[in-house]
């Protein structure tokens, strides 16, 4: 994710910090500045917020190592002001599987509260429940208290919360992938829409809720739906056919002369009938700019790179298109290079399918 900042590597998974997560702390900052407080308060307010996000990273972490166990990795977990996101390479195929994968967050913030009440039980510091509250109160309370809100926030049935993955995992127990996720995310558009109802009634952050679960719904049946449309599909009904190819000693002033004359962006490039490499168009523009027109194409070429088999069935390689966030990969076939998959070629392809299945 762009303007992210990488905090460190924990059980093989990149952790990153986006640059909106500053804003909370500044605004926390500022809060308790303008109420007055003291030095010690005003750090004890930070440090409780550090340790707030701490316990969402663990959350993440529930996601990631419980999706390792059914052999899916974790490109990286980052921190934004609203929570993290663990990006998982794919969903489980199984709905029991991504029924575990969806509880293990909430269950380490249930964990994590219950290992806080111990601690207050131990040391005496426990105050009845009637007392407890976020704003106020020790420390480790209202640490206590925030873990139980995000293990029971988190469960509302309604994407993108880990609620809504918990419902479509138990319908698609019972009922078919898309059309468990389809009723899913209605659920979840019901609840967006309660939230907005209370939320123009009591509490106006409500309807930032409200957005923002049902913008999630709808995304998420989308996707599924999107998926659903490329299943059973090989690359090869999909691929562009029609490109140019470049080779490493060609200069940018040439692959620029390609991008003016035609529609391609991306470029294989090809030495001796073997695909060695992939010129893409915003590091092309990056190196015009650092290096000039007459740096050969091999100098900035990268030789790393998704390639897709012709058989390779279309919804998996539209997954790892996302996953490495490219427009382009090259398509193979017996290691001889027969096209190019591309998300606007893909999103042509869904286009046609849609207005053919209507006609």
């Amino acid at each position: 994710m762009k303007w992210s900042w990488k905090l460190g590597r924990f059980a093989g998974i990149d952790v990153f910090m986006h640059a909106t997560f500053l804003v909370l702390i500044g605004w926390v900052l500022l809060a308790h500045w303008l109420e007055g407080e003291s030095l010690a308060a005003t750090l004890e307010g930070v440090g409780f917020i550090l340790a707030l996000f701490a316990c969402v990273v663990f959350h993440e972490y529930g996601h990631a190592l419980t999706a390792r166990r059914y052999g899916i990795k974790t490109r990286d977990i980052t921190l934004l002001p609203i929570g993290g996101v663990a990006r998982l390479e794919r969903m489980p195929d199984k709905p029991a599987q991504e029924l575990w994968v969806a509880l293990a967050g909430p269950a380490v913030n249930a964990v994590i509260s219950l290992a806080l009440y111990v601690i207050l039980q131990i040391t005496s510091s426990l105050v009845p429940l009637s007392e407890l509250e976020v704003g106020g109160g020790s420390f480790l309370a209202r640490l206590m208290v925030v873990n139980l809100f995000l293990a029971g926030f988190n469960l509302v049935p309604a994407f993108p919360m880990d609620g809504g993955r918990v419902l479509r995992a138990l319908l698609a127990m019972r009922m078919e992938y898309t059309r468990a996720t389809q009723v899913a995310a209605g659920v979840g558009q019901f609840i967006a829409i309660l939230f907005g109802f209370f939320g123009l009634l009591y509490d106006p952050f409500l309807l930032f809720i409200a957005f923002f679960v049902w913008i999630g719904a709808s995304q998420e049946a989308s996707m599924t739906q999107m998926k659903s449309a490329l299943a059973g599909i090989p690359t090869s009904r999909a691929m562009l056919t029609d490109f140019r190819t470049l080779a490493p000693q060609d200069t940018l002033a040439h692959a620029v002369d390609l991008i003016l004359s035609g529609s391609q962006q991306d470029f294989p490039v090809v030495s001796d009938g073997q695909l060695v490499g992939v010129l893409t168009r915003s590091d092309l523009l990056k190196a015009l700019t650092r290096q000039g027109p007459e740096t050969p194409v091999g100098d900035v070429m990268q030789r790393e790179f998704e390639v897709f088999d012709s058989y390779d069935m279309l919804e998996s390689a539209f997954t790892r298109l996302q996953a490495c966030q490219c427009q382009t990969a090259p398509v193979t076939h017996e290691g001889k290079l027969v096209g190019l998959l591309t998300m606007d070629n893909v999103g042509e392809f869904l286009m046609i399918q849609s207005a053919t299945r209507a006609a």
